[in-house]
């Protein structure tokens, strides 16, 4: 015993020496400041910064490759600690929480099968997709619940998860761990930049909506009587409810389930009354905006949509100024519609609102006439959105003479015919472009040559033999110096100061819906110089115009311009409402004059803000696909069943015969408060192919 003793403390002895030695062996030395770091980090490993473990990015932190406030879990405490520790300053960044995107559990939901497996969502997920019907339905197994680090989800009673806003840090542990992807993040920056995707559960009618409302949720809070919320639900994507209220045609009620047993939710009536509720109490309420950025935008145009841009421009954090040649703000609306459709109180109260928001307003500044290309980029602003809209609104709005272009080197056809027809004198320079077909092309380029012109192209979007021109007109046109680019897309204007210099074009086939392709053969990108366009089109297109970079592998917002040069520019079109790339500056078929409605152009406005916003921060706009078109199919259902009992639609009241001799009354006279809440009782809450009902198969 004694001797087996003696062995085994041997033993300890020799391999405490050992790992002594090996720990002096093969010590590592650890950076104290990376050790006061790890501390400092929550230690849920959640995985939100990008980084494998908060070992991970501890390091990243104190060798300058993460900011002091990219722990999401932390949030703003930790940020503080760290940026204490380094003796740094940090920004402050928007937060961002976890949304559910579904709003039918699996109980309330139409079901493949009953599945009776292992309590988590990614199983049930790899049989067929799971039990619902629906593809992009929660599942209700809790694999988010059971995910999230800091104990901010919960199964509601209903069986769908819940969020808790005070504890989610946005670390998006639920959204990579859920298998249908239900899961996502929010912030004020996504939500203006979201465009419905085909993994979205959306209502036909929010769809079919312009501006992309969530519909179902307006009306629901409605229907509850929490008319605040459901005003602050449509101002997420519509600054202009009120006018909405009175002038849209609501084309989402077409889409309206409900069509399919009776009649359509009055969902615009609806809409009018929340923000007549708000304007009548005099109590203003704003959205939440993003932490300034510094950022300054110019905004050109103070119709609907350059009001549009502007507004969700602030939102974002930007500064943006909006230009308007006219006296006062509003474009059409102001100058096309009449009082009785449209008070001028209810026009003015919309447009403090987009003012108070952030945005200043110069009107009375018309461009080209006051503020010129080059002055704005001479005063820091980094890009330009032009919003001036059709030629109607420019000839009507004094924002330019006719005989003077709508932008540097720009013309509109129509209004230049006028121009010529009243004996104006238009420099056309030495090379002209005339994006258009047909004789009118060939007429319009033959007489640019009689006015000076050395060279004329005629660029036309079709192939060669729908340009409408015979081979002895095609022949001849080539003997008088006018080139012709068939099957030619326009992708951008180039220039300097307050020159235009060439465009950018691309040749091929293509094929195409509301001018997106869809499918095409381009070839590769062709540089023209050029020193005037003449577009035949009823609208000028909603560029972005930004400094160009000489170098483009430069970063962005560089200052490149020698001391007293002019600034190169180029353009820039803002992503589409499905979500892809323009295929064409000017569009295969455009409008004689603006958009359709104004909801169309409040669409159009948020997303040339989200197109500037990813340009600013980034150098380069985002092209992403998967965004859902209104023409696409998906899930629905096409009858109706097991619904509950309701009223029939409540009808608008009107002004009488006498009152309707005042041109200034307003005729519809808006719903009653209990006239709102009945009609959006009516509603069914729809998700793809679910909606309110009594039982379910």
């Amino acid at each position: 015993m004694i001797t087996a003793g003696i062995v085994v403390g041997g033993l300890g002895v020799v391999a405490a020496l050992a790992l002594g030695a090996a720990a002096k062996f093969f010590y590592v030395e650890v950076d104290p400041l990376v050790m006061k770091i790890e501390e400092t980090l929550p230690g849920a490993n959640c995985g939100g910064c990008g980084h494998p473990g908060c070992s991970a990015a501890a390091e990243a932190i104190a060798e300058g490759r993460m900011p002091a406030n990219g722990c999401v879990g932390g949030g703003p405490n930790v940020a503080i600690a760290l940026a204490a520790i380094l003796g740094v300053e940090i920004k402050e960044t928007e937060p961002e929480v976890a949304q559910v995107g579904c709003r039918y559990p699996v109980r309330r939901a139409d079901v493949k099968y009953v599945y009776d497996g292992v309590t988590d969502c990614r199983a049930a997920h790899l049989l067929s997709g799971g039990p619902k019907e629906c593809t992009v339905g929660c599942l209700g197994l809790g694999s988010c619940v059971k995910a999230c680090p800091f104990d901010a989800l919960s199964m509601g009673a209903d069986g769908l998860p819940l969020v808790d806003e005070s504890k989610c840090t946005g670390c998006g542990t639920c959204v990579r761990t859920c298998p249908v992807g239900i899961m996502t993040l929010t912030s004020v920056t996504n939500r203006i930049q979201k465009e419905f995707t085909t993994a979205d559960c959306t209502a036909p009618c929010q769809r079919r909506c312009p501006a992309g409302i969530n519909i179902p949720e307006q009306i629901r809070q409605t229907a509850v009587g929490n008319y605040a919320q459901a005003l602050a639900v449509i101002k997420e994507r519509n600054p202009l409810p009120l006018i909405c209220g009175r002038i849209c045609p609501h084309p989402c009620e077409t889409d309206c389930r409900r069509n399919l047993v009776d009649e359509p939710v009055a969902i615009n009536p609806l809409k009018r009354f929340v923000a007549d509720y708000e304007r009548l109490r005099g109590e203003r309420s704003q959205p939440y905006k993003a932490p300034a950025t510094g950022r300054k935008v110019a905004v050109i145009g103070g119709g609907v949509e350059g009001l549009s841009a502007s507004y969700f421009l602030a939102r974002l954090g930007h500064q943006p100024t909006l230009f308007e040649g006219r006296d006062k703000l509003g474009g059409l609306l102001r100058t096309a519609i009449p009082e009785n459709r449209l008070p001028r109180d209810i026009l003015d109260w919309e447009i403090d609102g987009i003012i108070e928001m952030g945005v200043e307003a110069k009107t009375g500044v018309a461009f080209g006439r006051d503020i010129r290309l080059s002055e704005l980029f001479d005063q820091d602003f980094e890009a330009v959105l032009m919003a001036v809209g059709g030629w109607d609104a420019l000839l009507t709005g004094g924002q330019n003479p006719p005989a003077e272009p709508a932008f540097p080197g720009l013309y509109l056809l129509l209004p230049l015919n006028l121009a010529w027809a009243g004996g104006a004198e238009v420099n056309i320079g030495r090379h002209a472009a005339v994006v258009a077909g047909g004789r009118e092309a060939l007429t319009t380029a033959r007489r640019c040559l009689k006015k000076g012109a050395e060279k004329v192209t005629i660029i036309f979007s079709g192939p060669l033999h729908k340009i409408g021109l015979s081979e002895t007109e095609l022949d001849q046109a080539r003997r008088e110096n006018i080139d012709i680019r068939t099957s030619a897309q326009v992708r951008r204007l180039t220039g300097v100061g307050d020159r235009l210099t060439g465009l950018a074009y691309t040749m091929g086939l293509s094929t195409r819906l509301n001018g997106i392709a869809l499918s095409d053969t381009e070839g590769p990108e062709h540089e023209l110089a050029v020193d005037t366009v003449i577009a035949a089109t009823g609208r000028l297109p909603e560029m972005i115009v930004h400094p160009r970079p000489s170098d483009p592998s430069e970063e962005a917002g560089e200052d490149l311009k020698p001391a007293g040069a002019e600034t190169p520019w180029l353009t820039t079109l803002p992503y589409t409402r499905t979500g892809g790339r323009p295929h064409n500056l000017f569009g295969f078929t455009e409008p004689v004059s603006d958009y359709w409605a104004a909801v169309e152009a409040i669409g159009a406005g948020r997303r040339a803000a989200a197109s500037i916003h990813k340009f600013v921060l980034s150098g380069q706009p985002s092209w992403t696909g998967g965004y859902h078109d209104v023409n696409q199919a998906l899930l629905d259902v096409n009858r109706l069943d097991n619904l509950f009992p309701v009223g029939i639609r409540e009808r608008m009241p009107e002004a009488g015969p006498i009152e309707r001799l005042d041109p200034n009354r307003e005729i519809e006279q808006g719903l009653s408060q209990n006239a709102a809440r009945a009609e959006a009782s009516r509603c069914l809450n729809c998700g793809l192919i679910c909606y309110y009902r009594t039982q379910y198969r």
